[in-house]
């Protein structure tokens, strides 16, 4: 999935469809912001060769930041980190057993070498916003984009 304003700069992906309702958070917020994203659903578990090439081959689609969602174990931005040199933001989701409390310990335990940002869990929109910044570190219409939503969110 594109959005037809703009090329994608943000790759979005999960480790489930029924990630998708908390995600759509994530992808209306860099709607809103203008920005470009495409959508993969690729467990790391059942379809890591899958995982593989979508992430070795980020850069060349022209992505920038990835965003990786994912439940329970919740490998998925870790194994999409070990792939690719892009910042990977991480959004923990909430699970029945442990509450999402099992995807965040996943996700801020990496391994030396292979980090990840992590987002609260369920913080779909926030790793949108995080995606903004990080964009906005090499170019200034982000940059300027993110200092006028700080300054609504001020004002509001």
């Amino acid at each position: 999935m594109e959005t037809a304003e703009a090329k994608p700069l943000v790759g979005i992906i999960m480790g489930s469809e029924s990630d998708m309702p908390t995600m759509e958070a994530c992808m209306k917020q860099l709607e809103e912001f203008g920005i470009g994203y495409e959508v993969k659903i690729a467990s790391a578990h059942r379809k890591p060769a899958e995982v593989h090439e979508w992430a070795s081959t980020a850069v060349d689609r022209g992505l920038r930041v990835i965003i990786a969602a994912a439940g329970k174990a919740a490998h998925l931005g870790g194994v999409v980190a070990a792939y690719t040199p892009l910042p990977v933001v991480t959004v923990p989701m909430k699970t029945s057993d442990l509450g999402g409390l099992d995807s965040l310990l996943s996700m801020v335990q990496m391994p030396s070498g292979v980090p990840v940002a992590c987002v609260a869990i369920n913080g779909a929109k926030n790793a949108a916003i995080l995606a903004l910044q990080i964009l906005g570190t090499g170019n200034e219409e982000f940059r300027n984009k993110m200092a006028a939503y700080k300054e609504e969110m001020a004002n509001a």
